[in-house]
């Protein structure tokens, strides 16, 4: 009776932590040229302050990859907005959809 209780707790208790653990989410952010190093560094503070970060910066353009919580995704594309900041889901991407018909670019 106790393994059953305390087996019952344990996956009420994974349950409770799984809620408050935001969905995080791979994405890339690219900007033109002539965008300002400054609105780069605010999108990626923007994430790393909602828990999320950055795991490349690009150097031949300019941009990032990240891993982001799902909520901030469209706060960094606020900040880019008035630059044409692209905001993207990194992932494989396939000429055909192998994934059950799932638009892969699908945030």
């Amino acid at each position: 009776m106790k393994i059953l209780f305390l087996t019952v707790l344990l996956a009420l208790l994974a349950a409770s932590v799984a809620a408050v653990i935001p969905q995080q989410k791979p994405v890339l952010v690219t900007y033109p040229e002539d965008t300002p190093a400054h609105v780069l560094d605010e999108a990626k503070h923007a994430i790393m302050e909602a828990g999320g970060f950055i795991t490349h910066e690009y150097h031949l353009i300019k941009g990032f990859a990240a891993t982001a919580p799902s909520r901030v995704i469209d706060t960094v594309r606020a900040l880019g907005a008035e630059w044409n900041a692209l905001v993207e889901v990194d992932g494989e991407v396939h000429a055909m959809h192998e994934n059950g018909g799932r638009d892969p670019l699908d945030l």
